[in-house]
């Protein structure tokens, strides 16, 4: 079935989905320029809706260097200028950007021209492949090749050359642990900044004949907080948002070989154990195998997996009654993870309102692989995703291995969403399997996805998502469908939203994950959030959160939270005050006794507090920046104070090195106790592909004192070779702390080359 076509020029502009958390928003937030700048003439705006350019062909070299010298980039035309979205949304941008669009038939090129009047203060602190980009000047890049207004792939790099690519998703969704190959160089000059971009039609997935894309281009200013954009440069509206890109056109004649990318491995590490004092070595190859069906439909396959390279958790002490979250960070269920995704999820908050703590996941990659934190080997797995027509297809297989605590077992999971009107989808989702020793089951449902950006007719956004999932095992009830639905309007100066959900207890989906069950929550929530012209502020944020929770199977309440914001101001600067005195009124019954913490025993019994919050953070842009965020009050059934500090310090674009502390100081007439995590990032890049990260965690419940050391250089792309190093301590209890004996130390080391054809 052929891709629906993209809307003509004159179409209205797609509509929008929520717009990221208000962190988020925060750090690309505008601040306004220190010398007014006259409107722009109507004549120079460009034309309502969707924006629109031709690529220009090319069979010339071009050299990748960051210099754009051959003659074609001067014979072919600019796209037209970039509008500013903030701070003064429809504005002429402070600084000019060129933006150049070539293509052969292998290779797209985006030549990026960044002027910027003092080149000195530009700012690119980082290298590395996939660094934050958040601090720094940048151009991001959106090719939703496709059309469908929904999904696209992300590129983005900065003044030192990071290159960073991801997938994005539902219109919003960035995963960013997607990795293509691909190229980009950029370079300095007395004018501003160069960005070369070659993307190889190989590592793009696309409809066959279809010769106009949808594409978007942003560029962000940071010193000054300023973002301009090619398409939809309005306040209500974000760079992720797919549907509000433009459209290029003449790509005809794109050759993408057979489509088949095969990967070898081969990995392998060395163990010393503290328990035996004994050495162990081992090594292992495998293949990861990439191929187009069609043009639109791609296979992925493994044999022998191996995440060798996969970064550690962040360590978290959990104070709650219920489970923790820990996301996924393995490249193979990362990739096309976005086709996966379920309307169970959400709607989000701003940042720093707590999560209601009610998501579920039909499908936890998590579960499988991983049981009871030990690694289960993985014999094969495959996964086909991609699009036919309107629809978005996912189905996933793998088998793993005999272990001595679980028998080899295998797991499917299948996904399917049919996309109608701009944005919007109905999907169904199965998954068969359980990890579990000795168990299994099912999961399937149903899920809705309704949003527009022009609600009632005007420039509004809204979302309403609905949802059905039932969970089935031999050894479980029938009453196991979980069920609910939201609405938000997230726009720029009002934000609401409304969300209803319910969990049985016998509601256990076998692959998937449950932060709390037995509970019907409700939870309705308003923002205000001017843009004042005072103060130097750049916008202020007030909140009100209603969350509770009702038990199913007695109709009690369980808990209930009031969190509310009277003050939260970002400032042109760029640093926030992002809360002077927070109100958190918290109701909890506990049903039977809570352990706290080690020997802390909470006995049931309704309980009531009130706690307060003050947050502050230093703008990103200076070499030296952080945060202090501070609560105190009624804990419990006694008082608590938690101080989290946050300091990071660049010597870009090399080094960045970040400290973290979280500590709670908990008063209970139960037992007093304190919960510590420290951690501390260290990372050095000496190019965008050759670097050197390291991650140390302290946490004073597992008293465990932790070192993961990662080098990752591509010698090109396609072609990696990753070093692991991991060590581990135990602190003494007695004596005066600071004694640490040594535990397991491991050494691991892979490299995989990509043949493509």
């Amino acid at each position: 079935m052929p891709s629906p076509p993209l809307p003509s020029p004159d179409a209205p502009e797609f509509p929008a989905p929520p717009a990221p958390c208000r962190w988020g928003r925060a750090v690309v937030a505008a601040a306004v320029l220190g010398a007014a700048q006259a409107a722009v003439p109507p004549a120079a705006l460009p034309p309502a809706g969707p924006r629109s350019a031709p690529v220009a062909s090319t069979t010339a070299k071009i050299t990748i260097d960051g210099v754009l010298d051959e003659p074609d980039w001067g014979n072919a035309a600019n796209i037209g200028p970039l509008i500013q979205r903030q701070p003064q949304p429809g504005q002429i941008p402070s600084e000019r950007t060129d933006v150049t669009l070539l293509h052969d038939a292998d290779y797209l090129y985006i030549g990026i021209d960044a002027h910027d009047s003092e080149s000195n203060r530009v700012i690119g602190t980082q290298m590395a492949r996939d660094a934050s980009l958040s601090a720094d000047d940048r151009i991001e890049i959106l090719l939703d090749t496709f059309g469908d207004q929904r999904n696209a792939f992300y590129f983005a790099t900065s003044p030192a050359g990071a290159l960073v690519d991801g997938l994005l998703s539902a219109n919003e969704q960035l995963n960013l642990n997607w990795d293509a190959i691909w190229q980009a160089r950029t370079r300095r000059t007395a004018e501003g900044w160069v960005a070369e971009f070659a993307i190889p039609f190989k590592s793009l997935s696309f409809p066959a004949g279809q010769s106009v894309w949808g594409f978007n281009v942003s560029r962000t200013i940071y010193r000054k907080l300023e973002e301009v954009r090619w398409s939809g440069a309005r306040l209500e509206t974000q760079f992720l948002q797919v549907s509000e890109a433009g459209r290029i056109s003449n790509l005809g004649d794109l050759r993408q070989g057979i489509g088949l990318d095969v990967r070898p491995y081969v990995a392998g590490n060395w163990l010393r154990t503290k328990a035996d004092d004994r050495d162990s070595t081992k090594g292992r190859a495998g293949l990861d195998v990439f191929y187009n069906i069609t043009p639109s439909l791609k296979l992925t396959g493994t044999i022998n997996t191996d995440f060798g390279e996969t970064e550690v958790d962040q360590r978290q002490i959990n104070l709650s009654r219920y489970s923790l979250f820990l996301p996924e960070k393995r490249s193979f269920f990362l990739e096309d993870a976005g086709v996966f995704n379920f309307a169970s999820l959400g709607p989000g908050t701003p940042g720093g309102i707590p999560s209601a703590g009610a998501d579920i996941y039909p499908f936890f990659s998590r579960r499988i692989g991983l049981l009871a934190g030990q690694e289960v080997p993985i014999d094969a797995g495959m996964k086909l995703t991609g699009k036919a027509g309107p629809l978005e297809l996912g189905l996933l297989g793998v088998r793993t291995r005999d272990t001595a605590f679980v028998d080899a077992k295998t797991f499917l999971v299948g996904r399917i969403k049919h996309n109608f009107l701009e944005q919007s989808y109905v999907g169904l989702v199965f998954t068969d399997g359980d990890p579990s020793p000795g168990r299994s089951g099912q999961t399937f449902g149903a899920d809705l996805h309704l949003a527009t950006s022009r609600f009632l007719g005007g420039s509004r956004n809204f979302v309403f998502e609905a949802y059905g999932l039932k969970s089935q095992s031999p050894d479980r009830s029938d009453e196991d469908w979980s069920y609910g639905f939201s609405a938000r309007a997230p726009n720029d100066r009002f934000d609401a939203q409304i969300a209803l959900r319910e969990i049985p207890r016998s509601f256990q989906p076998g692959l998937g994950f449950v932060q709390r069950d037995n509970v019907r929550m409700l939870r309705v929530a308003g923002s205000y959030n001017p843009r004042p012209d005072f103060l130097g502020i750049q916008q202020m944020f007030h909140d009100v959160f209603y969350t509770r929770f009702d038990r199913l199977d007695t109709g009690q309440l369980e808990s209930s939270d009031l969190y509310i914001t009277p003050l939260d101001w970002h400032f042109q600067s760029g640093d926030s005050l992002h809360a002077l005195l927070d109100f958190n009124r918290v109701y909890e019954r506990l049903f039977e006794p809570f352990e706290i913490s080690p020997g802390v025993l909470l006995p049931v019994g309704e309980y009531e507090f009130t706690r307060y919050r003050s947050v502050f953070a230093s703008a990103t842009k200076r070499r030296l920046s952080g945060s202090v965020n501070f609560a105190w009050g009624d804990y419990w059934s006694g008082t608590a104070e938690q101080v989290t500090v946050s300091a990071t310090w660049k010597l870009p674009p090399w080094f960045t090195i970040t400290l973290n502390s979280n500590q709670t100081f908990a008063q209970l007439p139960e037992g007093k106790f304190t919960a510590r995590v420290h951690t501390a990032t260290v990372n050095y890049a000496l190019s965008p592909f050759l670097s050197l990260s390291n991650l140390i965690q302290y946490d004073n419940r597992s008293r465990n004192l932790g070192l993961q050391s990662r080098l990752r250089w591509t010698l090109e792309p396609g072609r990696d070779l990753f070093v692991v190093f991991g060590q581990g301590w135990i602190q003494e209890p007695s004596g005066s702390g600071r004694t640490f004996t040594s535990q397991d130390t491991k050494v691991s080391a892979k490299f995989q080359y990509t043949f493509r054809f």
